[in-house]
């Protein structure tokens, strides 16, 4: 996995983002995506630059992919490296708009755990802080989303 694969891949795992479940390096048919839901039918990829050069090539692989019923979100390494809020929010809204379209209940993100507090003293006071200055980002809250946004 690359770098950005790998930073998306964080915020992707255990139903973080909007409570859906995404697995990596899955095959919708005979081509392979970097995420995949299921449930949804969305498969996420994130293009390095060596895309700028096969342009054809990745158009008739997305074209296969949606054939199936498959949608394919792209988004370049820079982005999820530089920007991965806008990377998410874009999820996100194709994921609302799928909910609303399926006639689905708006699903929550599935919270990350607190920690154990038997580990109270060897850094847990330290992640629970972290946690807590994040929980208000919005990122991957699903509840974020809205015309301010």
């Amino acid at each position: 996995m690359t770098l950005a694969e790998i930073l998306l891949w964080k915020r992707l795992k255990g139903k973080q983002l909007c409570g859906y479940d995404f697995d990596r390096q899955r095959p919708p048919g005979r081509r392979i995506v970097d995420f995949y839901c299921k449930e949804l039918k969305l498969a996420v990829d994130v293009d390095g630059s060596v895309h700028d050069f096969t342009r054809n090539k990745d158009e008739a692989r997305q074209r296969e992919i949606e054939a199936l019923g498959v949608t394919l979100l792209r988004s370049w390494n820079y982005d999820v490296k530089h920007d991965i809020r806008s990377v998410l929010k874009k999820i996100e809204v194709w994921i609302h708009g799928e909910e609303q379209r399926r006639g689905w209940p708006r699903r929550e993100a599935k919270p990350k755990p607190t920690p154990n507090p038997s580990q109270e003293g060897s850094g847990a006071a330290v992640r629970a802080s972290e946690f807590a200055s994040r929980e208000g980002s919005g990122v991957g809250s699903c509840r974020s989303l809205g015309p301010d946004n």
